[in-house]
């Protein structure tokens, strides 16, 4: 009796100390991830992707925040602004009060109104559309990359001035982020006093383009720019080769990618893009480098190392001033941040006082040259 005792008691004492174990585990702080995880820019949503993880995995080996780890809630808005709202209910509904929030301009501008309403700390390292902050009172929404108010007129300059093209075309897929680029190009060309033959729409999805590149072989310009991503750029390059015309193309960062090269093939030889500047080749980098290798997974595309930033940022603030959303954002606005990108310091608005892109050559094999 005594014996049977004795084992229900300690039986018990092992259950209670588990539980007290359990319980006694750190909360982890949830960073909600909503980027294109299907679709035909999947290639962005993994860069978002391994920015963040890498981030987050480093952080967390150093023993996160104060002993409780940074958990992502990975989300997928498939680059569809129909997807905007769902995607970004869905990081509230996941308890999250801090994201790194999306790639494409046109899924970020509706969700960023959310996140705003309900406070929701939340930095975009791709959305380049100027509405994206615009739009919002400047509160809890911040992006670590540049506008398209800063990449057109950076554009445009290399155009006139390093390309000196006479006769330009501006053509664009229509949507929030290729009409807003491809708006700005245009613009900033004018003040120039370039000669802009023809600024057009092209419909995203189309696969066939042979209607406007009749149009630019009789035009016969120096330069094509294109505002969209890469299923369209590709075809434009792909079919334009195809039907004999001959022309320098230029495109913004999000006109490029794996799937560029894939739909393009050959034909991308030649082409020019901005690009943010390829933060990986940093020297004092490196160590972030190597931990993104290995994990096996690549460094120098677009958004990655911004989106690292972005978390690096979040988790500054929250060293200093704990987990509440409104203090983070409120010490995000009126702070300086070391980060893989460099100094970071944010306007009224959310964005970045300073960022600067690049231009990229691409050979036939999608290997790219910074050539300014």
């Amino acid at each position: 009796m005594q014996r049977t005792t004795f084992l229900r008691a300690s039986i018990a004492l092992a259950a209670a100390t588990l539980m007290g174990t359990a319980s006694a585990a750190p909360e982890p702080i949830l960073i909600g991830v909503p980027a294109p995880m299907t679709g035909p820019n999947t290639q962005y949503g993994d860069e978002l992707k391994a920015g963040v993880l890498t981030a987050i995995e480093t952080l967390n080996a150093a023993g996160g925040l104060n002993g409780r780890p940074y958990q992502p809630v990975l989300i997928d808005d498939a680059c569809e602004p129909k997807q905007a709202v769902p995607a970004a209910n869905r990081v509230i509904n996941s308890g999250a009060k801090f994201a790194v929030a999306h790639v494409c301009s046109g899924v970020t501008v509706p969700a960023a109104k959310i996140y705003e309403e309900e406070g929701i700390v939340a930095i975009t390292p791709g959305a380049t559309a100027p509405q994206v902050t615009d739009n919002l009172k400047g509160r809890y929404f911040f992006r670590t990359i540049g506008r398209d108010d800063q990449q057109g007129p950076f554009a445009a300059s290399f155009i006139a001035a390093r390309l000196n093209a006479q006769t330009i075309v501006v053509l664009h897929d229509k949507q929030t982020y290729g009409a807003g680029v491809a708006q700005h190009v245009k613009a900033s060309l004018e003040k120039l006093g370039a000669n802009i033959a023809l600024y057009d729409g092209i419909n995203a999805g189309d696969s066939d383009y042979s209607a406007v590149i009749t149009k630019l072989k009789t035009i016969k310009p120096d330069v094509v720019f294109f505002g969209g991503y890469p299923p369209e750029m590709g075809l434009l390059l792909r079919q334009a080769k195809e039907q004999g015309l001959q022309t320098q193309f230029m495109g913004a960062e999000g006109a490029f990618n794996q799937s560029l090269v894939e739909i393009a093939g050959p034909a991308l030889d030649g082409m020019l893009f901005t690009y943010p500047a390829d933060f990986s080749a940093r020297a004092e980098n490196q160590a972030i480098v190597q931990a993104f290798e290995k994990a096996q997974r690549p460094a120098n595309g677009a958004y990655q190392m911004p989106a690292y930033a972005a978390v690096q940022v979040l988790h500054e603030s929250m060293k200093a001033v704990g987990t509440d959303p409104k203090k983070v954002a409120e010490y995000m606005h009126s702070n300086r941040f070391d980060t893989v990108i460099g100094p970071v310091a944010f306007d009224r608005k959310g964005d970045l006082k300073n960022f600067d892109f690049v231009v990229f050559k691409l050979d036939k094999s999608g290997q790219r040259k910074l050539v300014r």
